[in-house]
């Protein structure tokens, strides 16, 4: 076994991304760190290096634990890496945020008719008919 993989190859490997292709988009757009250090996509990873991967709205901060230059099955990607506590409580702290934002928004009881969609039309053209 290798004591090191290509970054882009490891996070595909480990299911982070479902490309090689947007593994890659994510790193030079400087959303995946190594130890600290913005890294390139052929950057070498070795078992014990520490991952900060911002993914959207979330941020995985990971230890590497094992490394695969191919996909498998989701468990083999899980035991790929640990991700620290911190991260899961930031995100499981997100997760309850958005959630609580998502349920104080209004929700119309039906889709809107014909009539309906006029009138916001009519609202959003600044309230001439």
């Amino acid at each position: 076994m290798a004591e090191s993989v290509r970054l882009d190859r490891w996070l595909w490997a480990a299911r982070f991304f479902k490309t090689r292709r947007l593994a890659v988009d994510a790193i030079k757009g400087g959303k995946v760190e190594v130890d600290g250090v913005r890294a390139k996509p052929a950057r070498a990873v070795r078992a014990g290096n520490r991952l900060l991967i911002r993914k959207g709205p979330q941020t995985f901060e990971v230890d590497v634990e094992g490394l695969a230059e191919q996909r498998g099955p989701a468990p083999q990607a899980q035991a790929l890496y640990t991700e620290t506590e911190a991260s899961v409580r930031a995100r499981e702290r997100q997760r309850d945020e958005l959630r609580a934002a998502a349920a104080a928004q209004p929700r119309p009881d039906h889709r809107p008719d014909r009539r309906d969609r006029q009138r916001l039309a009519a609202f959003k053209r600044g309230g001439r008919d």
